[in-house]
C-alpha cells in the first residue's frame, strides 16, 4: 500500500530541502525524494559549497605566496598539498550534507532515496535501493540543473571537463582553458590560477560576466589579467580536440574572423547549465516544458497541472541557490494559505572571485534602455581606511538611484566582502529606501560597509565625505 503525503518534493537541493523544511514547519506531512545517496543537490555536493571551499583554500595559499611578506610574515618555502586541500573540501561537503540529513530527521520529513518518476499527477514511483510508490496531494519539482555542453566539445570527464570534475582534480593544471567567462568559469579558473596554473578564458560575448553591470566585468577582468589570466573576448569556439594529455581549442573572433589556437592540458567547459528533468516522467503527469526543457509555471510557480509546482533551476530565471530557496518557501507558504511574495528584481547575484562581485537591482544599461532618469553615486575602496588597513583597496561600490525620488534602483559592488555586504543593499531596496536613507544611517568605523554609505552620499547631491 502506497504512502500518502500532503506534499512531495522531488530533489533535495537548496530549493527542495528548504521547501520541505518550511512545509513541515507549517504542519504538512512531507516527503523528500532524492536520487543520490547524499542530500543537498548540486549546490552542496558539486557546486556552491565545494567551490567556495576551494576558493577559500586557494586564496589562503595565494596570500601566503604573494602578500604575507608585506605584513611582516615570513613563510619560508611554501609547499602545496592539493590532495590535502581536496580532503578538506570533501569534509566541508560531507559535514554540510549531514547537516541537511539531520534537519530532515528533526522535522520528521520522510526521505526516499531513488529516482522519482511520475506515474500520474498524483502518484510518484521511486526507483532506488527499494521500490516505493507514494501519493501526494501536491508535488514540487526541484530537480535543479546540470552543466550544458557544446556539440563540438564532448565531455570526457578527464581532460575535457565540467565544473563537477574541476572540483575534484588531484593536480594543478599546467594550462587550463576555460570556455565561458561567466560566474562558474571565472571562479574555478581563479582557483587553479592561484594554485599555479596558467588560465585562458574564451568568451563569446564582448565582456566577462556579461549579464552584470559593465563596470563590474571591466574591473574584474583588469584584476584577473593583472594576475596573469588571459582573455579572448568576442571569440566563438569552433573546435575542441584531445590527443592524449593535450587538448587544443580553436576559436574565431567575431570581429575580423581571426582564428586563435590554444593548447592546454585541461579544458573546462563552462557555458551555463540546463534544467534536469530526465527520467521524471513529466509526460505521464501531463506537465508541460518549453523549448529549452524548462518546466513552465505561472506567477505562483504552478505548472499547467493544478497540484504540481516547480522551483529553482528547472524553471525560468536566474539559476541561483538562494532564488530556489525563496521559491521553495513561497510554494510551502502558499499551500498553507498564506500570501507570500518574491520580488525577482531583488535576487542578488554574486561572483566569488577575489575581489568579489555582488549586485542587486537594475544595471545602468537596463535603466537607460527603459528610459529611467537616474543618478549615480560611486565610491572607491582606496578611499576607505578599513580597506587600506586590510590591504584590500581594489574595488568600488556604485549606487543607482531614481533622479526624482532618490529611491535606490540598483547597487553594484566590486571588492573585498561584497558577497556579504550586498544583503544590506537588498534589505534597503526591499523597504524601498532612498540613497539618503542609507546616507543618514550610522555605520561603524572602520568597516567596509562605510563604502556603501559613502556611495549613497555620493548619489545624494554628490556629498561623499571622504573623497
Amino acid at each position: 500500500m502506497s504512502k500518502e503525503f500532503d506534499i512531495v518534493i522531488i530533489g533535495s537541493g537548496p530549493g527542495g530541502y528548504v521547501c520541505a523544511l518550511r512545509a513541515a514547519q507549517l504542519g504538512m506531512k512531507t516527503a523528500l525524494v532524492e536520487k543520490y545517496s547524499t542530500l543537498g543537490g548540486t549546490c552542496l555536493n558539486v557546486g556552491c559549497i565545494p567551490s567556495k571551499a576551494w576558493l577559500d583554500s586557494s586564496e589562503k595559499y595565494h596570500e601566503a605566496l604573494h602578500k604575507f611578506a608585506d605584513h611582516g610574515i615570513g613563510t619560508g618555502k611554501l609547499k602545496l598539498d592539493i590532495k590535502k586541500m581536496g580532503e578538506r573540501v570533501q569534509k566541508v561537503v560531507s559535514d554540510t550534507c549531514a547537516g541537511v540529513a539531520f534537519l530532515m530527521k528533526k522535522n520528521k520529513i520522510e526521505v526516499f532515496e531513488g529516482l522519482g518518476s511520475f506515474v500520474d499527477a498524483n502518484t510518484l514511483k521511486v526507483s532506488g535501493k527499494n521500490e516505493d510508490t507514494i501519493k501526494g496531494k501536491n508535488f514540487v519539482i526541484a530537480t535543479g540543473s546540470k552543466p550544458a555542453a557544446l556539440p563540438f566539445a564532448p565531455i570526457d570527464k578527464e581532460r575535457i571537463i565540467t565544473s563537477t570534475e574541476a572540483l575534484k582534480l588531484e593536480e594543478v593544471p599546467k594550462h587550463m582553458i576555460v570556455i565561458g567567462g561567466g560566474v562558474i568559469g571565472l571562479e574555478l579558473g581563479s582557483v587553479y590560477q592561484r594554485l599555479g596554473a596558467k588560465v585562458s578564458v574564451v568568451e563569446y560575448a564582448d565582456a566577462i560576466i556579461p549579464t552584470m553591470d559593465k563596470d563590474l566585468g571591466k574591473h574584474l577582468q583588469r584584476t584577473l589579467k593583472k594576475e596573469g589570466m588571459d582573455f579572448y573576448l568576442g571569440h566563438g569556439v569552433t573546435s575542441v580536440e584531445r590527443k592524449g594529455k593535450k587538448v587544443t581549442v580553436k576559436a574565431t573572433a567575431k570581429k575580423g574572423e581571426k582564428e586563435v589556437s590554444l593548447e592546454g592540458d585541461y579544458v573546462l567547459v563552462s557555458v551555463g547549465r540546463k534544467p534536469f528533468t530526465e527520467g521524471l516522467g513529466l509526460e505521464n503527469a501531463g506537465v508541460a516544458v518549453d523549448e529549452r526543457g524548462m518546466v513552465t509555471t505561472d506567477d505562483h510557480l504552478r505548472t499547467n497541472v493544478a497540484n504540481i509546482y516547480a522551483i529553482g533551476d528547472v524553471t525560468k530565471g536566474a539559476m541561483l541557490a538562494h532564488k530556489a530557496e525563496e521559491e521553495g518557501v513561497f510554494v510551502a507558504e502558499m499551500l498553507a494559505g498564506q500570501k507570500p511574495h518574491i520580488d525577482y528584481n531583488l535576487i542578488p547575484g554574486v561572483v566569488y572571485t577575489w575581489p568579489e562581485v555582488a549586485a542587486v537591482g537594475k544595471t545602468e544599461q537596463e535603466l537607460k534602455d527603459a528610459g529611467v532618469a537616474y543618478k549615480v553615486g560611486n565610491f572607491p575602496y582606496k578611499a576607505s581606511g578599513r580597506a587600506r588597513a586590510s590591504d584590500e583597496s581594489d574595488g568600488f561600490i556604485k549606487v543607482l538611484a531614481d533622479k526624482a525620488t532618490d529611491e535606490i534602483l540598483g547597487v553594484h559592488m566590486y571588492g573585498a566582502r561584497t558577497a556579504d555586504m550586498i544583503a544590506q543593499a537588498v534589505t534597503a531596496m526591499e523597504f524601498r529606501a532612498s540613497a539618503e536613507d542609507i546616507a543618514r544611517t550610522c555605520h561603524p568605523h572602520p568597516t567596509f560597509t562605510e563604502i556603501f554609505k559613502e556611495a549613497c552620499l555620493a548619489a545624494t547631491e554628490n556629498r561623499a565625505l571622504h573623497m
